[in-house]
């Protein structure tokens, strides 16, 4: 189990971390730049170092924090990590989440119906699809699981759409910690759902922000990939939503394989390695 849930975290960083260079860059560019992008460079929009992550792995982090402060509260725990963490002057916030975190006055799920206002209507980006899976780390009960999700979503992101995506990427999480295949479990997760395919071909939706595209792409590259290296690589490739598309299909591929077979040259290039190992150990210690 350890080595499960270690392979998700360091998953999401990996895939973070190799996405930080082709971010917000088109598929064209990104193969006149690298040709094929296969190694942790660092550079990129927010000109990272090698092996330095962006708010994907940073929201994660925090998620995996707040449960681990208080697993029966953990709405509270994961806000004041969220605060945290935005004082912390990091430096991609998206623009759903800086502008809930901006305007929060002590009620979170207010703040963020306050911003789907705002934003005139559209709080659908995946700012919490990439940082839900330490709730299905550290829970086992699918309606706790759910429950959960949902209410993670809401945190920041009104719209439902993200919380169902929320809900039925942990719940292909599930599964994979119960020893199912990823691919049986996905196909399982997404019957009778909008993101139910035979993903025999690619998404014709950009690989973008929108929760739908980039759950739909990040179910694409799982079920077309053998491994965790042609999972991620795949997907940051790709360019415009890339680092986060690779950190959420990371980690569940992470997971699958476990961290013990993970590429060796990217665990070890991770600038928050040691961290990510403390909180799976714990995650592993107080699961339920």
């Amino acid at each position: 189990m350890l080595d499960k849930i270690k392979g998700g975290l360091f998953g999401v960083a990996i895939g973070d971390a190799l996405g930080a260079t082709t971010e917000f860059m088109s598929r064209d560019e990104v193969k006149e730049k690298y040709g094929t992008l296969t190694e942790i460079i660092g550079g990129g929009y927010w000109d990272v170092l090698p092996g330095e992550t962006t708010d994907d792995t940073a929201m994660t982090i925090a998620v995996a924090k707040g449960i681990i402060a208080n697993s029966q509260n953990h709405i509270e725990e994961i806000g004041k990590e969220f605060l945290k963490w935005s004082k912390t002057n990091p430096k991609d916030i998206g623009i759903t989440i800086r502008n809930v975190l901006e305007n929060y006055e002590g009620d979170w799920f207010q703040s963020a119906q306050n911003t789907h206002q705002f934003l005139g209507g559209k709080s659908a980006g995946n700012g919490s699809l990439m940082r839900c899976l330490p709730i299905a780390l550290a829970y086992s009960d699918k309606k706790k699981i759910k429950k959960l999700s949902i209410l993670h979503s809401k945190m920041t992101h009104y719209d439902e759409s993200a919380a169902v995506a929320c809900v039925i990427y942990n719940n292909i999480a599930r599964q994979i910690l119960k020893g199912e295949d990823i691919k049986t479990a996905i196909l399982s997760e997404t019957n009778n759902t909008i993101y139910e395919s035979s993903f025999d071909k690619q998404p014709d939706c950009p690989p973008d922000g929108y929760v739908v595209h980039t759950m739909k792409w990040v179910l694409y590259w799982l079920m077309n990939s053998k491994t965790f290296e042609e999972v991620v690589v795949g997907a940051i490739n790709m360019g415009e939503d890339s680092d986060t598309i690779a950190a959420i299909a990371g980690g569940l591929k992470g997971m699958e394989v476990g961290f013990n077979s993970l590429p060796r040259r990217y665990v070890n290039q991770l600038i928050d390695r040691e961290l990510l190992t403390q909180l799976s150990i714990i995650l592993n210690e107080i699961r339920e």
